[in-house]
């Protein structure tokens, strides 16, 4: 004698199965929603420029020389400027700063290609989201190099910036996984350049 109602398990485990890949394709759909619809500073139609190698010395007399790569994938360079604003402790400029700065910069012969910028360009917000590690001091006389990429914030006008890696007298860096590769480009740039 049969007293409860008689289950098909597999018919139970196809409507279990039929839910959970309905679950997971509603979660796919929201999350490309999401992650389509957020606005990436970095592509930022207002950002001028993207990276920075900036040396600054003040041994034996002062030195501050470097490069800026704009959004184009020129780059522009700099030797002992009059009036360079430089950025913060947050590495933050203003638009206005940054609009100075270029003035104040020569456009070298060396040009970045499009495919080439982007690929290093989509680097910046991992780098951005990443810890740096404590500042070391390694040396004296040697000055600074620091390495820095930037985010443009439309809301607010400026540009924050990221510490990739610094060199010389003091040392720390990006414990992001892209910045060795970033730090090894820039580094690449800059022994390219024709200096006057």
């Amino acid at each position: 004698m049969h007293y409860g109602p008689i289950f098909d398990c597999e018919l139970i485990n196809q409507a279990y199965m039929k839910t959970i890949l309905y679950k997971i394709f509603l979660f796919t759909i929201i999350v490309f929603f999401i992650t389509g619809c957020k606005k990436n500073n970095v592509n930022s139609d207002k950002q001028a420029f993207l990276f920075q190698l900036e040396y600054v010395n003040y041994a034996w007399g002062y030195q501050h020389n470097g490069f800026i790569i704009d959004k184009e994938g020129n780059v522009l360079t700099y030797s002992n400027p009059e009036d360079w604003n430089f950025h913060d402790n947050d590495y933050i400029l203003s638009e206005k700063n940054v609009a100075d700065n270029l003035n104040k910069c020569v456009p070298n012969s060396k040009k970045i290609p499009v495919e080439e910028l982007q690929k290093y360009a989509q680097y910046i917000k991992n780098i951005a989201s990443s810890k740096v590690t404590a500042i070391k001091n390694v040396g004296a006389d040697a000055g600074s190099i620091e390495y820095i990429c930037y985010q443009y914030s439309e809301n607010t006008g400026v540009y924050i910036g990221s510490l990739i890696k610094m060199e010389g007298d003091f040392t720390c860096e990006n414990l992001n996984f892209y910045s060795k590769k970033v730090v090894a480009w820039m580094r690449g740039i800059n022994d390219s350049l024709v200096r006057n």
